[in-house]
């Protein structure tokens, strides 16, 4: 009992490392990207980090080879990670200035539904951007087919799609809350808890917790057999 639980201890400490050097390397890798071209490489290979660590086998990987890995996956996702960011950013852009515009001039009924409509598609848009980049991460597809994907996974993962509701919610109170959290993870814990949410209840080929059970179970047939 003890031995279990000094195990488990060890192995969430090295988490709570990974997600604390993948911080840091987000804010490092932002910035030799000037900022503007530097986020979103780093998005993607925060959720390309994580990916690697839920499907390692004893997930000890030490904060050497998280930074090691990190880089690496960073260079790679340069280019096609700001390819397919900024479209999702003006979009995202246009849909404010919208949704501010209809907010100020609603006079009549049909104004405020519109307004209703927009703030739908704003909390839509909230899960696909949350998504969509461990989708992305886990295929090598083209973008047209991450987006269909990824829009598939909010309607057809319903438990998947409120639990991230739920995380978005609980890390905005955590953060007013303890400040301090925001300051030592930053974006690496949420975002860490997305690619747990996916790999756990969004039964992605190749990101998925029973495949992970099934391996482990076939294994334990062929030690007994």
């Amino acid at each position: 009992m003890l031995a279990r639980f000094s195990v488990a201890y060890e192995r969430f400490c090295r988490l709570l490392v990974t997600i604390f050097v993948v911080n840091v390397a987000i804010l490092a890798h932002t910035l030799m990207g000037a900022v503007v071209l530097g986020f979103l490489p780093s998005l993607a290979a925060t959720y390309s980090t994580f990916r690697m660590w839920l499907l390692s086998e004893d997930r000890s990987i030490c904060a050497k080879e998280v930074w090691k890995t990190f880089h690496g996956f960073w260079k790679s996702e340069f280019k096609r990670a700001n390819l397919f960011g900024w479209p999702l950013i003006v979009l995202w852009a246009v849909i404010i200035i919208d949704c501010c515009m209809m907010s100020r001039h609603a006079r009549n009924s049909f104004d405020i539904a519109i307004s209703g409509v927009l703030l739908l598609l704003i909390a839509v848009l909230v899960m696909f951007t949350c998504l969509v980049w461990v989708v992305r991460a886990n295929y090598t597809e083209r973008s047209v087919w991450i987006v269909r994907t990824t829009l598939a996974m909010i309607v057809a993962r319903p438990l998947c799609s409120l639990l991230q509701v739920g995380l978005l919610i609980l890390t905005v109170l955590v953060w007013v809350q303890w400040p301090g959290i925001l300051m030592v993870f930053g974006l690496s814990l949420p975002m860490f808890c997305t690619a747990w949410i996916v790999y756990s209840f969004g039964r992605l080929p190749g990101m998925d917790i029973h495949d992970r059970m099934e391996q482990s179970t076939g294994r334990a047939r062929n030690q007994t057999s």
